[in-house]
């Protein structure tokens, strides 16, 4: 007999297929509306099942945060890979293990000392890297200024010592701190134009720079044009989450991922109840705060998805949550022993404890929804 979602331990992660593959259909629409090459990032699912789904019959391009998501996805057959995270000296040989099985993997820098410790390290192991350069498009976080020297110098330093300059990799980051279309927009050009002004300075500066490579959800869905672009990065698009539905990429219902957690105890006197979800089941992240709806560290409901409104977890410890809402809890639709679901504020952060998806097919079966399958995830660096 099948597993059914009353059969599963809590606090577990449970994927909504059906609203999983809706996110994954409208991605791909969108890339081929802009004209670009989709790149999945996987550093929100970090599941070569997911992966499979995100880009079905197309080019298995993907994006990685770590090198054991690379490995995880090139052992799936993945072998077109962005590592888009800076690299480090100690990575380097790791990297050389995965070119050497004949994985097309870019690393990432934004250094002009590390530019030159990739290329020391390639003469030393025989290997040719490929790199993307990293360049600032308004958050700050990491990259080197479009029109700076810093970038010609990264490049050349590169090219002139045998490594390949694959591109430029840009990230607007700071559309997360939006909510209005407009302004999204108005970020995502920005995006556009500085990753395109900087590879067109390498590359007339002679140096070949074939790949402009942006990426955030926010900017791919409301960006209006990525001419010079060649590829797009998003990657919480997947699963969405609360953070998401507030800067507006999705309605609440389009949020695929959830916690399922069991009712522990009841507060009447605090109209209060706990769960068996605390910080590591769901995060910290408290993200929506700023937002105009504070969904606390995640919404609640049923087992068949239906909001409990105004109910929230309005406070973690590491192993329980604590649920509260405007109109307190209703005690007599959640008894102990019973099953809540729990939707995400951050859902890379809350996915990051679980080796596992429980996955159904979204029907309205509530605990009586079977297990469709047990996808994998890898979790660490």
């Amino acid at each position: 007999m099948p597993m059914k979602l009353r059969d599963l331990p809590t606090p577990h992660l449970v994927l909504d297929r059906r609203k999983l593959d809706r996110n994954l259909t409208r991605m791909r629409e969108r890339a081929d509306a802009l004209g670009v090459r989709l790149r999945p990032h996987g550093k929100t699912a970090k599941s070569a099942e997911v992966m499979t789904r995100a880009l079905k019959d197309r080019r298995k391009a993907v994006t990685v945060s770590t090198l054991k998501e690379a490995r995880l996805f090139a052992d799936a057959g993945f072998r077109d890979i962005v590592h888009a995270v800076g690299i480090t000296p100690n990575r380097l040989h790791e990297a050389a293990g995965l070119i050497a099985e004949g994985v097309d993997l870019a690393l990432t820098t934004d250094s002009v000392a590390m530019a030159r410790i990739i290329a020391e390290t390639g003469r030393t192991l025989g290997v040719r890297y490929m790199v993307m350069i990293e360049v600032d498009v308004g958050e700050h976080r990491g990259g080197v200024t479009p029109e700076g020297e810093e970038l010609l110098d990264i490049a050349r330093a590169l090219h002139e010592n045998g490594v390949e300059v694959r591109g430029i990799l840009a990230h607007a980051g700071h559309t997360y701190a939006l909510s209005d279309a407009e302004d999204i927009a108005r970020v995502a050009e920005v995006e556009r134009v500085g990753a395109v002004r900087a590879a067109e300075r390498i590359r007339a500066a002679g140096i070949p720079c074939p790949e402009v490579s942006v990426g955030s959800t926010p900017g791919a869905l409301f960006a209006r044009a990525l001419d010079g672009v060649t590829e797009m990065r998003p990657g919480v698009y997947m699963f969405m989450d609360l953070f998401q539905a507030g800067v507006g990429c999705c309605e609440i219902d389009d949020i695929a991922l959830s916690v399922l957690a069991t009712v522990s105890n009841h507060r009447p006197a605090q109209g209060t109840a706990h769960i068996d979800a605390g910080a590591l089941a769901l995060s910290k992240d408290r993200s929506t705060h700023l937002q105009t709806r504070d969904c606390g560290f995640g919404l609640v409901t049923d087992t068949y998805g239906a909001l409990f409104q105004g109910l929230v977890v309005e406070a973690v410890h590491q192993e329980h949550g604590r649920l509260a809402g405007i109109g307190g809890v209703p005690f007599e639709a959640l008894p102990i022993g019973s099953r809540v679901r729990v939707l995400p504020n951050h859902v890379c952060m809350t996915a990051a404890m679980y080796e596992r998806y429980a996955v159904v097919d979204g029907t309205e079966l509530g605990d009586e929804q079977p297990i469709e399958a047990f996808w994998e995830r890898v979790n660490g660096w």
